[in-house]
């Protein structure tokens, strides 16, 4: 440090950075182009939790990968959670199969039945 007429001058070493980083969490967003059940989803899986006074989405919590999608009622999705973008694609996956699961117990409940 060195002192002239009162100002201090401060000599600063150069400093190099070399940051670390990890991905910890992906955020994505798909479009199924319909819309959703979001009361009947939620009645067939325990994994969906839909409570629309509170948000309008309903959560549908996937177990592995280990991820949170955000289901709305027009066809919307938003994954949390992920990982990778492999993790992203199984989650939505999961989501999709659901979706049909639920499309497929709906059209049979619709059917008039034979007498």
């Amino acid at each position: 440090m060195a002192r002239s007429a009162g100002i201090v001058h401060v000599r600063r070493a150069h400093v190099v950075l070399r940051p670390t980083y990890r991905v910890e969490n992906i955020v994505a967003s798909a479009d199924l182009n319909t819309e959703l059940d979001l009361y009947g989803l939620a009645k067939l899986s325990y994994d969906v939790d839909y409570e629309p006074e509170q948000f309008p989405g309903a959560i549908f919590k996937v177990h592995e990968p280990k991820s949170a999608l955000l289901l709305f009622k027009n066809g919307k999705i938003i994954c949390t959670g992920a990982r990778t973008t492999a993790d992203v694609k199984r989650a939505i996956s999961q989501a999709v199969e659901l979706i049909k699961r639920y499309s497929r117990s709906s059209k049979s409940r619709a059917l008039p039945t034979a007498k």
